[in-house]
C-alpha cells in the first residue's frame, strides 16, 4: 500500500517513513503543503497521513481542497492539540479518521489498514482473497494456516495486490508501491518478484492473474484450477 505522509516535524517524519516502510507500506513523505499538493496531483496512493500545522499551505485547507475536488483518498488527520473542538472540525472539513500526538506506530497502522479496506467498500475485519489473508496486527499473510514467508519487497507487492483484490493494478502502480524512490529499479525486477509470488500461491486457492494491457490482480481461484 502507498501512503503519502504530511508531516514537518522532521524528526517525526524520518521515524514514521522509516518504521511504516519496515511494515510493508510504500512511503512518500513531504514537510510543506504545497509540495503535498503536487505529490497528490502526479501520484496514485492508498491514503493519506496529513499533519494539520503545514507550512506553506496548512493540512486544513489540502484536506479542504482535497474533497472540493471530490477526491475521495482516505485521509487520517494528526495534531499535537488535543480537543474535542479539533477533532470535531477535522472531520466536518472531510478527514476519515484523527490521531493526537504523540500516538503509537502500532494503532497508525491499525488504522490506516482499515481506512483503505472500508474504502474499498469492505466491512471485513482484514484483507483477504480466497484464502489468502493479511493480519494487520502481526503484519503477517496467512495462506489457509501457514504464515508465508515473504522478503520486503515480496510482502509490499502482495499487500499491494491484496489491497485491491480483484482489481488490475498497472505494472508502474505496483513499482511505485514495492520499489523506493532511492532503489535502482529495473522493470525486469517486478517480474522476478511477481514470479515468487506465483510460485508460492500455485495451486492454493488464490492467484495473480495478468491482464494484457491492464496489469495484473490478485483472485480467488479453486485449489489445484489451472
Amino acid at each position: 500500500m502507498r501512503i503519502l505522509l504530511a508531516e514537518d516535524e522532521h524528526a517525526l517524519g524520518e521515524w514514521l517513513s522509516k518504521a511504516l516502510e519496515q511494515s510493508g507500506f510504500r512511503v512518500d513523505w513531504r514537510d510543506d503543503g504545497r509540495l503535498v499538493e503536487q505529490a497528490l496531483d502526479k501520484g496514485d496512493y492508498d491514503a493519506l497521513v496529513l499533519d494539520i500545522g503545514l507550512p506553506g499551505r496548512d493540512g486544513r485547507e489540502v484536506l479542504s481542497r482535497l474533497r472540493a475536488r471530490q477526491d475521495p483518498l482516505p485521509v487520517i488527520m494528526l495534531t499535537a492539540r488535543d480537543s474535542l473542538a479539533e477533532r470535531v472540525s477535522s472531520l466536518h472539513a472531510g478527514a476519515d479518521d484523527f490521531l493526537h500526538k504523540p500516538f503509537a506506530l502500532a494503532e497508525l497502522e491499525a488504522r490506516l489498514t482499515a481506512l483503505i479496506r472500508r474504502a474499498r467498500g469492505s466491512a471485513r475485519p482484514r484483507l483477504s482473497c480466497g484464502p489468502l489473508h493479511f493480519e494487520g496486527a502481526q503484519r503477517q499473510f496467512l495462506l489457509g494456516d501457514e504464515v508465508l514467508a515473504l522478503s520486503p519487497r515480496e510482502h509490499r507487492l502482495l499487500l499491494a495486490l491484496i489491497a485491491r483484490s480483484g482489481e488490475p493494478m498497472s505494472r508502474q502502480q505496483l513499482l511505485d508501491r514495492v520499489f523506493s524512490d532511492d532503489d535502482p529499479v529495473q522493470s525486469a525486477a517486478l517480474d522476478v518478484l511477481m514470479h515468487r509470488l506465483r510460485r508460492r500461491l500455485e495451486g492454493r486457492g488464490v492467484c495473480i492473474h495478468t491482464y494484457r494491457g491492464l496489469g495484473y490482480a490478485l483472485e480467488p481461484r479453486p485449489p489445484g484450477d489451472a
